[in-house]
């Protein structure tokens, strides 16, 4: 007879017990498992070049033109509905991106140790907000953007975590962040300060000339998601240390590629269930309305899967200004969430309710029972190619995803 109460709480108690240490930057194919020179990873579960969403193929076709292996977005085009570039999801090899989530061989990674179970994770470098690659937009602009955040700031990032000694402990620094304001997914503000002011001394230190270490020092700080990267990274390493308890119903992936969600299962290995990608409710940069808008997109949703972002809005109300909503909206979020996951995270709370835990560890099982599925806070591309991001809001995955792995978890533990 399984236990699943026990089964769901071993694999929570890995999730919060997870010590996740931000180490090195490292160019992508020299350490990510998997990722030859000629292969590209992505957000979300597997998809077809058919399927894919405009968002997606821009950021792929761009990717081609920064590697070399195109000239142009027709012949970047060519290539990838041809296969002569092949991709796979970021998941599949320990990795997660930001809206479209591309990483090629050649960019410059976090690279994320999880010091209390031993694994790694990974993610590329954040670009900003507007039109930038993770967005679907791949003007020389957003190239040049690209090349000189992997050439030049990569290499003193490199330089910086190696001259520090310890890393950074990503836990703690989302430990307080939280208590200034943020939620960890589409609010950073506090947690890239944090971060920079981490960084700051030891780019001064190893920077080839003041001016290029102000330069990075001030696009850190300029960028209130300069953090997302590295947290995601870390929350992708606490989520999997929580995969793989035979018996456990929590959801340790759910992500999105523009056209389908997916989440995956700690007791039902690495099986996506899949439905389609939820239409974002939100609000739009001038210029932009919900008919420009592709649907839901992005490995991101791995903060609420860690229990945080969404999970989280209670300590983040000022959020609402972002992706619409009231304050109590944000506390309402998190209330909710409390009813479909199994803890209270130990490291993550939450001033306004009491130092309260967020809700951490969804239970699919309760999902399904109560009808609720988890609340996703997210940035909105436009459903073209080559355009970027148009604002950012709410959205939820499809229930059926939920019920799918109930049937598959019935006929794998209870037959």
């Amino acid at each position: 007879m399984i236990d699943i109460d026990q089964a769901n709480q071993t694999a929570v108690e890995r999730m919060m017990s997870a010590r996740p240490i931000l180490r090195r930057v490292v160019r992508a194919a020299d350490v990510i498992p998997g990722l030859a020179e000629r292969r590209l990873l992505h957000a979300g579960p597997p998809i077809t070049w058919e399927q894919a969403s405009g968002p997606l193929r821009g950021a792929l076709m761009g990717a081609c033109i920064y590697e070399g292996w195109a000239t142009d977005a027709a012949a970047a085009e060519k290539l990838l509905a041809s296969g002569m570039v092949p991709w796979e999801p970021c998941h599949h090899h320990y990795a997660v991106g930001p809206m479209a989530g591309v990483i090629s061989p050649s960019m410059m990674v976090y690279v994320v140790e999880n010091t209390t179970h031993g694994n790694f994770a990974y993610s590329n470098l954040n670009e900003g907000y507007g039109k930038v690659l993770r967005y679907g937009a791949y003007s020389e602009e957003v190239l040049n953007k690209l090349r000189w955040m992997n050439e030049v700031m990569g290499p003193v990032l490199a330089a910086a975590l190696e001259v520090s000694g310890e890393g950074i402990d990503i836990r703690a620094l989302l430990a307080e962040s939280l208590h200034m304001g943020d939620e960890g997914h589409n609010r950073n503000k506090a947690g890239s300060l944090l971060y920079t002011a981490r960084l700051a001394p030891w780019i001064v230190r190893v920077a080839p000339d003041s001016d290029t270490a102000a330069s990075i020092i001030k696009f850190l700080a300029d960028n209130a998601l300069s953090v997302l990267n590295p947290v995601m990274a870390a929350c992708k390493a606490m989520a999997d240390a929580g995969h793989g308890v035979a018996g456990s119903t929590v959801m340790t992936t759910m992500a999105r590629n523009g056209t389908e969600l997916g989440i995956r299962v700690s007791g039902l290995g690495d099986r996506w269930f899949t439905g389609p990608a939820g239409a974002p409710d939100g609000l739009y940069f001038p210029g932009f309305t919900a008919a420009d808008a592709n649907l839901d997109i992005g490995d991101s949703t791995i903060t609420e899967t860690a229990g945080i972002g969404a999970f989280a809005m209670a300590a983040a109300p000022a959020i609402v200004t972002f992706i619409s909503g009231t304050p109590q909206d944000a506390v309402n979020a998190t209330l909710e969430m409390y009813e479909i996951t199994v803890a209270e995270h130990t490291a993550f709370t939450i001033p306004v309710l009491g130092f309260r835990g967020t809700p951490t560890g969804v239970d699919i099982r309760k999902v399904v029972e109560l009808g609720v599925t988890p609340r996703i806070n997210t940035g909105i591309a436009h459903r073209e190619a080559g355009v970027g991001q148009v604002g950012a809001g709410l959205t939820r995955p499809p229930l059926s995803v939920f019920e799918d792995a109930i049937v598959a978890y019935a006929a794998t533990y209870l037959d």
